[in-house]
């Protein structure tokens, strides 16, 4: 295991802290789920990395406004058109 020092100024530490949880468990959720949402990982990778099932991680992240599918609206007619043909 890595271990990184971070010098955080007080008032970024205060934010960081008012989500009432230790700020390494903070700071590596935010960094998973901005991972997750660049597609850097997967999803069973940030469950993992977050210590939750992928499913559960996926409900999470959906709920914090980060999707599970991002696809563009010319993907998304394509989509449709398929299924309207079946």
């Amino acid at each position: 295991m890595k271990t990184v020092e971070l010098d955080l100024e007080d008032d970024f530490a205060g934010l960081l802290l008012q989500l009432n949880q230790p700020l390494k468990t903070t700071i590596r959720e935010l960094v998973v789920l901005e991972l997750y949402r660049q597609g850097k990982i997967s999803s069973g990778k940030a469950g993992q990395l977050l210590n939750m099932p992928r499913f559960v991680f996926v409900n999470y992240a959906s709920r914090l406004g980060i999707p599970f599918f991002t696809m563009t609206e010319d993907e998304w007619k394509a989509e449709k058109e398929l299924i309207d043909k079946l």
